[in-house]
C-alpha cells in the first residue's frame, strides 16, 4: 500500500513538472496566412508598365496607351530567373500611379486592350499567372489606389472602381500570396485627391481572398519597413500599434515602422522593399548600377536576418525580360547564400520548453563567425535582449549581444574558435522560448560588424 502511494505521488510530481512546462502563447500572435507568408523570406517585385518606355518613375497618367509595347514579353523568363535566384514568388505592378492596367480591365480605358501590343489582345497578368504556375512560384499583385488617369478618381465612385478592379484580378488571376497597397495619394486628372475607403477595400479582400496577406504602411498583415533601403531595424518587433494612424501621410513615424512597438497590440511583421537598381522601373542608363551579389547578400542579412522578409525589385526591360545585368547579379546572390549557408557547423533544435540558458556543445573546437537563432513565433515574440557566450575549454573567449530575435536572427562577427556556446536570455517579455540555432563559418569578406 505504501509503495503504491509513493508511486502515485511520484506520478503527480512528474505530471506537475509536465504541466509547469506546458507552453502557452503570449501576446498578439500571427495568423495562419502570416505564418505561411513569413516562410517565403525572399521574393521578387517586378515594376513594369508605361514608365518602362518613358523613363519615368511616376507616370503622369497622360501617356498614350501605345507607348506600352514590349517587343518580346517573356514571363517564363522572369520565373526562370526568380527560381534560379531562390525567390519564392513574384509581385507585379498590375497598376501603378499612372493608372495603366496590365490586364484588359472592364473598369478602365487605359489598359493593354487599348495598346498596340499584341493588337490589344495581350494580358501581362495572364502570362505571369501561367508562368508562375509552371515554375512553382507564388504570385502577388501591386494595385496602386492612386490613379492619375481614371476620370472617376477624386469622387466616391472611384472607390467602387477600385473594389471592382480588386475583384476582377482576384477572380481572374488569383490566388495571390500578397496584395500590395501603396500609400501614395496625389491628384487625379480632375485635380482632386481621393478619399480612399480602405475599410471597404480591406473587408472586400478578406471576403474574396481570405488567405492573401495584405501589405501597407499599417498592414493589416504586413507593414512597410519605413525605408526603401531593404534594411530592418536591429531591434525588430513584429508588433505594431495602428490606432490613430492611416496609410500614407498619416502612417506611424519611420523609426517606429522600422523597429515596431515592443508592446504593440497587433501582429504586423515587416517587409523590406528595395530595388536592385537605383530606380524601380527599368532605365538603360542604370545597367551599370545594378547591385552586386555581395551587396544583395548584406541586404539579406539586414532583412531576413533581422526577422523581416526581403522584397527585391527586379524590373523588366523594354523587351519584356529581366535584363542580363540583373540576372547575373541574382545568380551570384544565390551562389553566395548557397556557399555560405549550406553546411552548418552545428544545427540544433531545442525542445519546446522555457529556458533562460541554451547550451550548445559543438564536440570539437571550430572556427565560427555566424549564428542563426530562431524563436517559435507562433507562440508570440518574447525575447528583448540576449547574449551568446563562446567557450573554449573552461574559458569564455567571446561574447556578442543582441536584442530581438523573432522568426530568424542572423548575427555575424569576427571569427572565433570555440567548442561550445551558450545563448543567454537576458530579458524577455514572457518565459523565453527558442526553436533552433545553427552556427557557420561564412566568407570573412562578407562579415560586417554589429550585424
Amino acid at each position: 500500500m505504501k509503495k503504491s502511494f509513493l508511486l502515485f505521488a511520484f506520478y503527480l510530481f512528474i505530471l506537475s513538472l509536465i504541466n509547469a512546462q506546458t507552453v502557452q502563447p503570449f501576446g498578439p500572435l500571427p495568423s495562419a496566412r502570416q505564418l505561411q507568408w513569413s516562410n517565403m523570406e525572399f521574393y521578387m517585385f517586378v515594376h513594369f508598365g508605361p514608365n518602362t518606355f518613358t523613363d519615368l518613375e511616376w507616370g503622369k497618367g497622360t501617356e498614350h496607351e501605345e507607348v506600352f509595347n514590349p517587343t518580346n514579353l517573356d514571363c517564363r523568363q522572369w520565373c526562370r530567373v526568380a527560381k534560379a535566384a531562390g525567390a519564392k514568388g513574384i509581385i507585379i505592378t498590375a497598376k501603378h500611379h499612372d493608372g495603366f492596367c496590365l490586364w484588359p480591365s472592364k473598369f478602365s480605358t487605359h489598359t493593354v486592350a487599348q495598346s498596340k501590343w499584341k493588337n490589344g489582345k495581350g494580358d501581362v497578368l495572364r502570362e505571369l499567372r501561367n508562368a508562375c504556375d509552371e515554375f512553382g512560384l507564388q504570385m502577388g499583385v501591386y494595385l496602386s489606389p492612386w490613379d492619375r488617369n481614371h476620370p472617376a478618381y477624386g469622387t466616391a465612385a472611384y472607390n467602387d472602381v477600385y473594389i471592382n478592379m480588386m475583384k476582377e484580378i482576384v477572380q481572374n488571376y488569383g490566388p495571390f500570396f500578397e496584395f500590395w497597397w501603396d500609400g501614395a495619394n496625389g491628384e487625379g486628372p480632375n485635380g482632386k485627391k481621393q478619399m480612399y475607403d480602405f475599410a471597404r477595400f480591406e473587408k472586400t479582400l478578406r471576403t474574396i481572398a481570405p488567405n492573401t496577406v495584405v501589405f501597407s504602411d499599417i498592414g493589416p498583415d504586413i507593414r512597410w519597413v519605413g525605408n526603401e533601403n531593404g534594411t530592418a531595424g536591429k531591434t525588430n518587433w513584429n508588433l505594431l500599434d495602428t490606432a490613430g494612424f492611416t496609410r500614407g501621410a498619416g502612417s506611424p513615424p519611420t523609426d517606429t515602422l522600422n523597429a515596431g512597438n515592443e508592446n504593440g497590440k497587433n501582429w504586423i511583421p515587416e517587409e523590406c522593399d528595395v530595388s536592385i537598381r537605383p530606380g524601380w522601373f527599368y532605365h538603360k542608363q542604370e545597367d551599370s548600377l545594378v547591385k552586386n551579389p555581395q551587396t544583395l547578400f548584406q541586404l539579406y542579412l539586414k532583412s531576413v536576418g533581422r526577422g523581416a522578409s526581403l522584397l527585391l525589385n527586379v524590373p523588366a526591360d523594354r523587351i519584356g525580360v529581366i535584363n542580363e545585368h540583373d540576372s547575373v547579379a541574382l545568380i551570384g546572390f544565390k551562389k553566395l547564400r548557397d556557399d555560405n549557408f549550406s553546411n552548418a557547423i552545428i544545427n540544433k533544435k531545442f525542445p519546446l520548453s522555457y529556458e533562460n540558458n541554451y547550451v550548445v556543445n559543438i564536440g570539437s573546437t571550430k572556427k565560427i563567425n555566424c549564428i542563426i537563432v530562431n524563436e517559435p513565433v507562433e507562440y508570440g515574440q518574447r525575447v528583448k535582449k540576449f547574449s551568446i557566450q563562446f567557450n573554449k575549454g573552461n574559458d569564455i573567449v567571446k561574447q556578442i549581444e543582441g536584442t530581438t530575435i523573432g522568426r530568424k536572427r542572423i548575427l555575424t562577427f569576427d571569427a572565433t574558435e570555440a567548442d561550445s556556446f551558450v545563448i543567454v536570455i537576458n530579458d524577455a517579455k514572457a518565459k523565453p522560448l527558442l526553436e533552433s540555432v545553427s552556427a557557420y563559418l561564412i566568407d570573412e569578406k562578407l562579415i560586417e560588424k554589429n550585424q
